[in-house]
């Protein structure tokens, strides 16, 4: 059925699906890069949940289903990956001062970091090259430390000469569909970015400390199974 929406929305079938074509859902627009996106949110999210303590069942639930949908998101490549990966490698190794030093394609989420900076960041008329620090990893921040947040003339890149994660084809993404089976990919999606922040809910919130004010004793014994 969630095909069936995709394909009718669209008319007809095509190879690679348009972005910003209805999916025949809602509200609900075609995604321009649902790969780049996912691969950001769920190893974002998994990071997150590693300053949750050891032991939280929280933590151990989310991060099963959500290294799951990784594990499939990580296994579909599109066609001419290797390729752009590695174009994308030279940047990385030569622009240090926007991407991190010692970074990988893989563990940068190059394309959703870059996007988002495109569209979101500016100063002086320009593009801001460092991502704002709720994006940055310890390991980012540690790695920024001491340097300006304007680079210099040498050390500018131009974003428009970032060249995208090439497209998954239509087939390609509905295997993905299929194997999650949670909906249309950007179904998925919306679902990992309320993940994204609900881990930072909890992170402030601390449900797995001890209650303030102990509970009455007796008070869950009701709700146990052998007691109906």
């Amino acid at each position: 059925m969630k095909h069936t929406t995709r394909l009718l929305a669209a008319v007809k079938s095509e190879k690679f699906l348009t972005a910003g074509n209805p999916t025949g859902l809602t509200g609900l627009l075609t995604h321009p890069a649902p790969r780049s996106e996912l691969l950001y949110l769920y190893t974002s999210t998994l990071s997150k949940l590693s300053r949750l303590p050891a032991h939280s069942v929280y933590r151990h639930a989310t991060e099963a289903i959500t290294k799951h949908r990784l594990s499939i998101i990580h296994a579909t490549k599109p066609a001419g990956y290797e390729e752009w990966a590695q174009r994308a490698q030279r940047h990385i190794r030569e622009h240090p001062e926007v991407f991190g030093e010692g970074r990988d394609v893989g563990d940068v989420f190059v394309q959703a970091r870059m996007t988002r900076e495109k569209e979101d960041v500016e100063w002086d008329g320009g593009k801001e090259l460092i991502p704002s620090a709720s994006e940055l990893s310890m390991k980012d921040r540690e790695n920024m430390k001491g340097r300006s947040t304007r680079p210099t003339e040498s050390q500018r890149f131009d974003l428009e000469d970032w060249e995208n994660e090439p497209p998954l084809e239509a087939s390609q993404i509905a295997e993905i569909e299929d194997q999650i089976g949670g909906g249309l990919i950007e179904e998925v999606i919306q679902v990992a970015e309320g993940e994204h922040q609900l881990v930072d809910i909890m992170l402030e919130s601390r449900p797995w400390e001890e209650l303030e004010e102990k509970p009455p004793k007796g008070q869950w014994e009701y709700f146990a199974r052998d007691r109906h």
